[in-house]
């Protein structure tokens, strides 16, 4: 009766939580540029490593900006590539095309030191950052410096969104990203706690200076969006916004593998003892106990079969608490249709998320041909 009791407590406080995001995500107003904006010099910021299949599609996408060319660079930070990554950006006729290199030796670079290096030789007053397989749409840099503009801000979280091949694998990944881009929005627009995703970031160069950088998060091997947000929000705590617009949204390619998926995720989680942000902690710490409590049933299941009508209940009580706020988010996207498949998901979420929550404080992983840990 205890655990039963502790499980109806912890589903009382995540769907507490989740009526909260729904309400959060539900009040952003999309927003909507009026194209007579002033045109600010915009700096976008690519860190590349390997990635000689991505990138030419993502350097098409942005010279095919409808902002005027003549008011934002690309810079193409080549982090010690082993493939022709380099030889592609250096083959491409762009004017306002840079590519360069981390000032550090090899062994010693990292994502963040190439974000860093970008950053030292940009010259707009707002960076932009996107991952190498990424693809914005054509109004991109118009729509975020129309946002950037027309508000105070100093730090603007937009959204991103998976390819979907509808295949078992990309669907999973494209709904379980869906709602994490809910979770986003709904928690930088009512300042509940820091959240974002490094493939679609801008934030006032000045700023990034104002803060150091990434001093004192660069020994963490992931983090130079949310903890790099946090130092700015700790700065400029009613100065961090979340864009919501179509327009915004950049595309990205979804893992191939189950393994590259759990490997991403794991990295992903890595930092979540290094936040100072007390309550995204307490957040994610709520969400792995809910998580670790279906676990919990389902072992008691084994001793008791009764206990199975218990985890069937909960199975249909975390779907009935998340599929409002998923629903609404997956509208956004044009997604709709893939809800229809979030309550078989369930029990895979909750499986890869206690698995991930958990050994993602301990050993290493690879990323793009480094050990990191």
């Amino acid at each position: 009766m205890i655990l039963l009791a502790a499980v109806v407590v912890l589903l009382i406080l995540y769907a507490l939580l989740f009526v909260y995001y729904w309400r959060g995500w539900k009040s952003i107003e999309e927003f909507q540029a009026d194209g007579k904006e002033k045109h600010s010099f915009l700096s976008v910021v690519i860190p590349a490593r390997n990635e000689e299949k991505n990138i030419l599609n993502l350097l098409n996408a942005l010279a095919e900006q409808t902002y005027p060319k003549k008011y934002f660079e690309i810079i193409v930070v080549d982090d010690f590539s082993t493939d022709s990554t380099a030889q592609i950006v250096g083959s491409l006729n762009l004017s306002n095309l840079k590519l360069v290199r981390p000032d550090v030796a090899a062994e010693r670079s990292s994502k963040k030191k190439a974000i860093e290096a970008g950053i030292h030789h940009a010259k707009g007053e707002l960076i932009l950052t996107t991952d190498a397989d990424c693809v914005p749409s054509k109004n991109w840099l118009a729509i975020i410096n129309g946002f950037y503009v027309n508000g105070d801000v100093v730090f603007i979280a937009a959204p991103v969104k998976f390819t979907n091949d509808k295949s078992f694998l990309q669907r999973f990944q494209s709904l379980d990203f869906l709602t994490l881009q809910g979770i986003t929005a709904a928690s930088v627009a009512t300042n509940f706690h820091t959240m974002c995703n490094g493939a679609n970031l801008a934030y006032k160069r000045e700023a990034f200076f104002e803060v150091n950088g990434f001093e004192g998060i660069d020994k963490v091997a992931t983090g130079d969006d949310m903890l790099l947000m946090y130092k700015i929000w700790k700065r400029y705590p009613g100065k961090i916004k979340y864009l919501k617009s179509k327009n915004a949204i950049v595309a990205t390619e979804p893992m191939r593998t189950w393994e590259n998926f759990f490997y991403q995720r794991k990295r992903w989680a890595s930092k979540t003892l290094v936040y100072e942000d007390f309550r995204i902690i307490a957040v994610l710490f709520l969400v792995l106990l809910v998580n670790c409590s279906f676990i919990a049933l389902l072992i008691a299941s084994l001793i008791n079969p009764f206990y199975w009508w218990y985890v069937l209940g909960f199975w249909i009580a975390k779907t009935i608490i998340e599929i409002p706020f998923v629903y609404s988010v997956a509208k956004f996207y044009n997604e709709q249709r893939e809800v229809n498949y979030f309550f078989f998901f369930q029990p895979l979420h909750i499986l890869y998320t206690v698995l991930t929550g958990i050994f993602s404080q301990f050993g290493t992983y690879e990323w793009k041909g480094r050990k990191l840990k």
